[in-house]
């Protein structure tokens, strides 16, 4: 199976305002890295400055880089018949497409994301954010909150993963039949089968328990 590890900077205003300002992709076998390819990208919007004390990508640094159509064929051939792997994997994924869309084109993949296969993998940690996972593997990142040394990193992490994966965790993850591939990281499947298969109200709380969010659905 042929995998492209992914991770994208971006000017952080959510999914569908937020531009690519830096994206990095390893084509991966399991194994091995095969290729890959980076680059920033001109988001053609400001870069807010808490964006710029993240990633240390500034406005002038994109100023003379590709815009995102000017390299979605070369992201759109390295993907190809590939599974989409990324930490957080609907992040990126998302915006990606959004991108796509923006361009008339229907990007889709499979995907799998490495933080749900480290929960089942490597149970207990206290975090599972890639710097966490990351140092609790002894994997260093070169670069953290920037594309290349994120993805390189993100590689890295998902190779243990598939070598750790002896109850093969990967293929109820990759078909999209399964609760595994769509739900939350943090939801578990337990809490989700549980759940009444009939119309109803929802409510997202925060940890001071705390009502955010009311929702309904024909399906809880």
């Amino acid at each position: 199976m042929r995998y492209t590890v992914v991770d994208i900077e971006t000017t952080g205003n959510g999914y569908k305002g937020s531009k690519i300002t830096e994206i990095s992709i390893f084509a991966f076998d399991g194994k091995v890295v095969l290729n890959e390819f980076t680059t920033l990208i001109n988001p053609e919007q400001n870069i807010p400055n808490f964006i710029t004390n993240l990633t240390g990508i500034t406005n002038a640094m994109v100023k003379n880089a590709p815009k995102f159509y000017e390299v979605a064929k070369k992201i759109e051939e390295m993907t190809k018949d590939s599974v989409f792997v990324a930490h957080n994997v609907n992040f990126d994924y998302n915006i990606i497409q959004e991108e796509f869309k923006n361009l008339g084109f229907n990007f889709k993949r499979k995907k799998l994301c490495t933080v749900r296969l480290s929960r089942k993998i490597i149970p207990d940690l206290s975090s599972y954010s890639l710097g966490n996972i990351c140092t609790s593997e002894n994997i260093p990142i070169n670069g953290r909150h920037r594309a290349k040394g994120d993805a390189e990193a993100t590689t890295e992490l998902f190779r243990r993963l598939l070598e750790r994966d002896h109850n093969f965790k990967i293929n109820s993850f990759l078909n999209p039949k399964s609760r595994q591939a769509t739900l939350p990281p943090l939801l578990d499947k337990i809490v989700v089968d549980k759940l009444p298969e009939t119309f109803g109200v929802y409510y997202f709380k925060n940890s001071a328990n705390e009502v955010i969010y009311v929702g309904k659905s024909n399906n809880i």
